[in-house]
């Protein structure tokens, strides 16, 4: 993964060192949580991609939890609990389910209530031959998120009214301690914690992550490493070697010119879901007191014709991170003899060539608009390079939160929709 900025950020270089710099306290202090190695400090997701005991759990229970016929993976689970895992899978399988049907096990994702959803995972359920099929994994921080719960209720009623004695198919990720762990025990439901510093928008690299991922098949060391990786790199106190800390800082000087939207245009479409979790993890972490800086995602280069407009004619309130691949092996060519000729330069092409060529040109219209922007260049879409990229924006997000001086660890506000929910719903 390469992070480019120069001559494009339309920022000088002595202003965003002298931002970086800003940095250097908490670049301390995220290298003492890190000689720690624990769970101690709210920044202690750093640690988690070293933690040898996780993994050697995770990699247990998926042995003894994933058969031979297992077809299907349910994580239930919401915003943290599960968009990270998304991201992952999205970006190496889930983008192609739909054209590689024989491709098994399968993470399907419960992230909300609907009706229409629920009564198909039933007729899934209901199709099985063998509980050995499916494998449902429960996630929820607090135990006790109410979209969680209620698909956790249904999904049980599910198995246990298709197979006598389902309880060994599913596993809970949970606090230590969580009602939904002390209810999980008394029914031998095997259960992994969560580190009760870590939040949920951070916890990819836990057991919320990890179990599901390994279990369907993911190298989550080579996932790992790819984070271990990018942790050295972002501990860094020199600017220029130190691409969450200078991502940081762009963004942040934007934002005080103005440029309170944070778009991510990704030109691999497989990473949406990817742009989709750092939209959690920024619109989360950044958005309170009054403060906020608006996480976009758009995908190239189907939005160039939905927004593409707006974004180079209209308010000049973006800054703008290209995430795009080079030099990837898939190869396929527009074939030299076409048939409709409709465009004269296609014939023959790769189709990446094509690809390299709108992202060339999209930069050139932005460069030639005054419009900011940074660039990430992936090599591959491999577990490596998609646990640096998120290891990258988790730091970032941190530096971020320092420079606009708000707790980028709470979400207060979120608890106000849950409670009154609640409130409702105990009318009835």
């Amino acid at each position: 993964m390469k992070f480019l900025y120069k001559d494009s950020a339309l920022l000088e270089e002595k202003n965003i060192k002298e931002t970086v710099n800003l940095l250097n306290g908490y670049i301390n202090h995220l290298n003492d949580v890190a000689q720690r190695n624990n769970y101690e400090d709210s920044e202690s997701s750093i640690n988690l991609s070293f933690d040898e005991e996780l993994l050697k759990k995770v990699v247990g229970l998926k042995e003894k939890k994933v058969t031979k016929n297992l077809k299907y993976i349910l994580v239930i689970g919401i915003g943290g609990s599960n968009l990270g895992t998304k991201a992952i899978y999205d970006s190496v399988f889930g983008y192609y389910d739909v054209i590689e049907k024989e491709r098994y096990p399968k993470l399907i994702f419960l992230d909300t209530q609907d009706a229409v959803v629920l009564s198909k995972i039933k007729k899934l359920i209901n199709s099985l031959s063998s509980k050995d099929e499916i494998l449902v994994n429960v996630i929820s921080k607090s135990g006790g998120t109410t979209e969680t719960a209620v698909n956790l209720e249904v999904v049980y009623e599910l198995l246990q009214n298709k197979f006598s004695g389902a309880d060994d198919r599913i596993v809970i990720t949970t606090d230590r301690g969580s009602k939904m762990q002390k209810s999980a025990e008394t029914k031998n439901i095997e259960v992994l914690n969560i580190p009760q510093k870590v939040g949920g928008r951070y916890s990819v690299f836990s057991a919320v992550g990890l179990f599901p991922l390994v279990a369907s098949g993911f190298n989550v060391v080579e996932l790992r490493r790819g984070a271990q990786n990018m942790r050295n790199v972002c501990l860094r106190k020199i600017s220029e070697d130190n691409p969450a800390a200078v991502s940081a800082a762009i963004i942040y000087l934007h934002y005080k010119h103005g440029k309170n939207i944070n778009d991510n245009f990704i030109f691999l479409p497989q990473l949406e879901s990817l742009g989709k979790w750092y939209r959690q993890l920024l619109g989360e972490s950044i958005g309170k007191d009054g403060k906020g800086i608006t996480p976009t995602v758009s995908i190239g280069s189907t939005d160039l014709h939905s927004v593409g407009q707006l974004y180079l004619g209209g308010p000049k309130d973006k800054i703008t991170t290209f995430i795009y691949g080079e030099n990837l092996t898939n190869q396929i060519s527009v074939p030299e003899k076409t048939v409709f000729n409709l465009v004269d330069v296609i014939p023959g092409k790769p189709i990446q060539k094509v690809m390299d060529a709108i992202v060339g040109g999209v930069k050139i219209a932005y460069r030639k608009q005054n419009a900011p922007f940074m660039e990430i260049v992936f090599n591959n879409a491999s577990e490596e390079a998609l646990g640096e990229f998120m290891q990258f924006k988790m730091i970032e997000t941190m530096f971020l939160g320092v420079f606009m001086d708000v707790n980028a660890f709470d979400q207060p506000q979120v608890e106000l929709y849950k409670t009154e929910t609640k409130k409702i719903l105990s009318v009835d």
